[in-house]
Order: C-alpha cells, then sequence, then structure tokens
C-alpha cells in the first residue's frame, strides 16, 4: 500500500552521488528489505540511523526512504521534496501524522508497495529524461529488406555516436545478431527475460546483451522458440528506452500480443514495401493491421520499380507518408552473416539514406 501525502514530485538529484538513494533507519529487519529493494532496481544507497551529517546529504539525496523507527529522528531535518515513509502496520492511523510532521511525500507500507517503491528507486538511479527515439521496421511483406534496413539504422545510429538498442522482435527470423556477425557473441538472448515482471534495470539490462559495431543488440538465440508473455516485451522495451539515444525494433509482419506491445512504445515505424503491385496489396493488409496500435507509419520503398510504380505512387497506394526511398545496392541482396552489416562502412546509398532518416527524426522527436 502506497498513500500521497502531497503531489510535489521526486527531485532531481543536486549534488551528492547520482541515483544514490538515502534511507534512515535502525530496524534491522525493515533495512533488509530495503537494500534488496535497492538492489532490485540497481542502486546502492546509503545507510544512516538518523538525519547524516553534514546535513547536506539529506538534501542532496535524490530520494529519502525513512523507516517508521526513525521518523522521530528526522523530524527537524529540513523540508525537502523526495522522502517516504516506510512502515509495516497497516492498521497503525499515526502513521499519517508522522509523516506530515517530517514532510514526507508519500507513505508506504511493505510488503505490499514494493513493486511502487522498486520503480521509484530504479527512476532515481537512471535519471528520468527523455526516452530512446524508438523506430520500428517491419516488411510489407516476406523478403522487403526490413531486417537489413534495421540493421543499417542502428549501426548508423552507433557510429554517430549515439547510445543505441537493437531490438529482434521476430523470433522466426534467425537472430538479428547473425546479421551483424555476431552469433558467438557473449551475452543474453530473448529466453533470459521470458521470466520478467515488472521494472527491468534499463543499466542492468544494457550491459547483459552482446555489443557488436557499438551498439546493443537483443536478439534471438538458435534454441527452441520460447515465448516470452507481452508483459516480460513490455518490461524489456520499456528499460531499452529510459537510457535515451535510440532503439530500433526489427517487427514481424504478424500483430500479436508481444508484438502490440512493443508497437505501443514505438514512435514511429517505417514500412518497407518493394515497388512491385503484388507487394504493395500485401503491405496494404500490414498496414491496416500495424495501423490499429501505431499512429505514425511511414512507408520506405524499395526498387528496382516496376513499369507503372514511384515511390510516391506506392505510398499514395497505401495511404501513408513517404520516408524516402530505400537504396538498392549489394548491402540488400547478399545473405546475411557475410563481410560487413549493412551500413557498416558509412559510405554508400543505404548510409547516406539512414543517416539523412536520423537527422530528420530527431528534429522531429526534439520539436516534439
Amino acid at each position: 500500500m502506497a498513500g500521497t501525502v502531497t503531489r510535489d514530485p521526486l527531485p532531481a538529484a543536486g549534488g551528492g552521488r547520482q541515483g544514490a538513494p538515502l534511507i534512515v533507519t535502525e530496524d534491522a529487519g525493515l533495512l533488509d528489505d530495503l537494500l534488496r529493494l535497492c538492489a532490485a532496481a540497481g542502486a546502492t544507497p546509503e545507510v544512516h540511523h538518523g538525519v547524516p551529517e553534514p546535513r547536506s546529504g539529506w538534501e542532496a539525496a535524490p530520494l529519502v526512504l525513512v523507516g517508521d523507527d526513525a521518523a522521530r529522528r528526522v523530524r527537524g531535518a529540513p523540508r525537502r521534496r523526495g522522502v517516504v515513509l516506510i512502515g509495516r502496520d497497516q492498521d497503525d492511523p499515526g502513521v499519517w501524522r508522522r509523516a506530515v510532521e517530517i514532510g514526507a511525500d508519500h507513505v508506504l507500507m511493505l510488503p505490499d508497495g514494493e513493486q511502487w517503491l522498486v520503480d521509484r528507486i530504479a527512476d532515481v538511479a537512471e535519471g528520468v529524461g527523455r526516452p530512446a527515439l524508438t523506430v520500428g521496421v517491419i516488411g510489407g511483406r516476406g523478403g522487403a529488406g526490413a531486417s537489413t534496413l534495421a540493421c543499417a539504422l542502428a549501426v548508423t545510429s552507433a557510429r554517430e555516436g549515439l547510445r543505441t538498442l537493437l531490438v529482434d522482435a521476430d523470433p522466426l527470423g534467425g537472430g538479428l545478431d547473425v546479421v551483424l556477425g555476431g552469433e558467438t557473441a557473449e551475452g543474453l538472448r530473448w529466453p533470459a527475460f521470458a521470466a520478467s515482471r515488472g521494472r527491468v534495470g534499463g543499466g542492468a539490462l544494457e550491459e547483459s546483451l552482446p555489443e557488436l559495431h557499438s551498439l546493443r543488440v537483443l536478439s534471438w538465440d538458435r534454441g527452441d522458440c520460447v515465448a516470452v508473455p507481452p508483459q516480460a516485451v513490455r518490461a524489456v522495451l520499456a528499460a531499452a528506452r529510459r537510457g535515451g539515444g535510440t532503439v530500433v525494433v526489427d517487427l514481424p509482419r504478424r500483430v500479436d500480443d508481444g508484438v502490440a506491445e512493443v508497437l505501443a512504445q514505438l514512435d514511429l515505424g517505417l514500412l518497407v514495401v518493394p515497388a512491385e503491385l503484388r507487394a504493395v496489396a500485401a503491405a496494404g493488409r500490414v498496414a491496416s493491421a500495424v495501423g490499429m496500435v501505431l499512429r505514425d507509419l511511414r512507408v520506405a520503398v524499395r526498387g528496382p520499380y516496376a513499369p507503372g510504380l514511384d515511390d510516391r505512387e506506392v505510398a499514395r497506394l497505401l495511404g501513408l507518408p513517404l520516408a524516402g526511398d530505400v537504396p538498392v545496392e549489394p548491402a540488400l541482396q547478399r545473405p546475411h552473416g557475410t563481410g560487413q552489416p549493412p551500413g557498416a562502412s558509412g559510405r554508400g546509398p543505404l548510409a547516406r539514406f539512414c543517416k539523412e532518416f536520423w537527422e530528420r527524426a530527431l528534429v522531429e522527436a526534439r520539436a516534439a
């Protein structure tokens, strides 16, 4: 159970150690629980029995967790935002009076409020800044080149110095780590996150993934197909987005509950459509399904062009904004797993397409 005393937001960290909550308690059992919850949120707290000396430690901590046993000892501390009074007795009416006396924003009872508290601790540990610009790439038909474009976008983003995650949301695609030449790289794949519930730490997620070409990759392995529940997909992608920069997601063409969770967190989607009538017809069905969840879906047309078609005509037939013409070059044609990954050289029409896409998209994101 958690209750709010005031509506003031949690403060940003001032001085002191960024993201280090302050725990004030002499209750050994409560301290053990709070240390466990801090560990789950990826934070290392400072622990005191009373208001720390100098008092700047009290004022600078991004979050202060006061055990109900310590309320009397902190009564004279300077008033500040971000103080949570924590107890265990649901039937103690005096806890609200003590919360007011110390200027607490929230009253929380364990164990009921554990998930709420983990989320708050994780917010201050990771910082709550602008989330990553998150782009999904989906093929209008099989073999459209969506996975190749997703990899090229991610590689280009990383080369431009942005913190970048590439997420493989297609369990039947064979693994994007193969496209990047890193199928043997150490790190976790999707099956390791199948049991994830609640909040996943963004920093811990990033450090656990393979690092390839200066970006982190969450891919599928080549083992038996493991079902990842929608709530796990939601938690993992939310963690990926919290670190800022960019996240690129390679999407399957079917929309199930897990894919719907991904679509709900995208800022925009790119529908890759070969410039032929049958591909346009197939892409229309994909766009209809995806558009039920994702508002900003744009078409990226891939040549060569069938007679009577160009990129603008394909976009008109689909009723979607045109993101551009995806260039035809050997990187889009060769088998995956050979040579450099798409866009890695930074030269050629595909790399230019990706760089120009990010320049436009990032400007739009800042203006939003």
